[in-house]
């Protein structure tokens, strides 16, 4: 296949390395051409044939080819054939991203996670991506690729599982020919609706996480909190039409587990950084990363709140990145609500 990633951070290069094959292999598994935004790191890239920016120590393949540097050379790029095309850009990128592909006749997908900030010429809260696209590019052919994925582990070939979500058969069928492969394995799923809301909500779950074990709350406490969050995100993708079983698959419970547990989680960070008593900017200052989860909370719980749909630990991490109350006073509310049934 012939594919073009427009985005080199971390996950975007992440799936170019693991798409395009190993460095030093004889035959690539694709064509992939991996398009940099900025001038300076792409020459960097094509000098080290590293990207230490975001992937330091893990070698491009040989085969994988880099075009940027301008809004020209994307273009160029996107007027050429490709049989998929990947944008791999933080969520507040994606409309204009979109905008300018809405004529393209190959496949489209977004590795994206989150809402986008709230446009209130739009409407007064944020969308996710696949409701951007049914604005931005209403005939475009596209969908997400999404699950429990930390980039450093993609692009070194450890084992993986991934979702391509689309209601166009096509772009699933695309994204599984593309990245499915001996360390990567995709599964077709057309509820993108419930992938996104996973994909979306699991990063404000873990900055909640990140928080409880920053106290020291214990197991019991995180077990009980990625519980209750996985509950919180099923209530909210209902009802915006998904289905529930796609929140005990892998772009639900699955990436959840991950952000909400693993060291190499941006948003886990954040809450760990907040517990130490970091204020949010010094926490999201000492990550060099975006950490989604901060900047799609807020629009989680607007969402929610318009829908009916009770979410509160959602709500106490929002109150806590507001600096509405302290650590101890988030998990203290919590803690102080009403009983209630389990299944609600």
């Amino acid at each position: 296949m012939k594919i073009a990633v427009i985005g080199a951070g971390a996950w975007g290069t992440a799936l170019a390395i693991n798409a395009a094959g190993a460095a030093g292999t004889s035959l690539p598994r694709h064509q992939i051409t991996l398009w940099v935004r900025d001038a300076g790191q792409l020459s960097a890239m094509q000098a080290q044939r590293v990207n230490s920016r975001y992937l330091p120590g893990i070698a491009l393949p040989d085969a994988l080819l880099l075009a940027g540097g301008s809004d020209a050379s994307l273009d160029a790029l996107l007027g050429r054939h490709h049989d998929l095309i990947v944008i791999a850009t933080p969520i507040a990128a994606l409309r204009g991203m979109l905008q300018r592909m809405q004529h393209l006749k190959a496949p489209v997908a977004w590795l994206c996670k989150g809402f986008e900030a709230p446009v209130q010429d739009l409407k007064p809260f944020g969308l996710l991506a696949h409701e951007i696209r049914a604005q931005a590019a209403i005939n475009l052919r596209a969908g997400a690729l999404s699950g429990p994925s930390f980039a450093q582990e993609v692009a070194r070939g450890q084992p993986t599982a991934l979702v391509a979500a689309s209601e166009h058969a096509e772009v699933r069928e695309a994204l599984v020919t593309a990245f499915h492969g001996p360390t990567l394995r995709v599964y077709a799923n057309d509820d993108i609706v419930g992938v996104e809301v996973g994909g979306a909500v699991k990063n404000v779950l873990a900055i909640a996480t990140g928080l409880c074990d920053g106290l020291n709350l214990g197991l019991n406490a995180r077990a009980a909190l990625i519980t209750r969050g996985l509950a919180e995100m099923t209530r909210l993708g209902l009802a915006l039409g998904a289905r529930p079983e796609t929140f005990t698959g892998l772009s639900g419970l699955g990436d959840l587990v991950l952000t909400a547990t693993g060291d190499l989680s941006r948003n886990r960070k954040v809450g760990l950084l907040l517990a130490q008593g970091q204020s949010l900017e010094q926490a999201v200052q000492s990550l060099g990363h975006v950490a989604e989860g901060v900047y799609c909370a807020r629009t989680v719980v607007q969402r929610a709140q318009g829908l009916g749909v009770e979410m509160p630990i959602s709500e106490a991490v929002v109150a806590l990145l507001d600096g509405q109350v302290r650590p101890a006073e988030a998990v203290a509310a919590l803690m102080g609500r009403d009983p209630a049934a389990e299944l609600h």
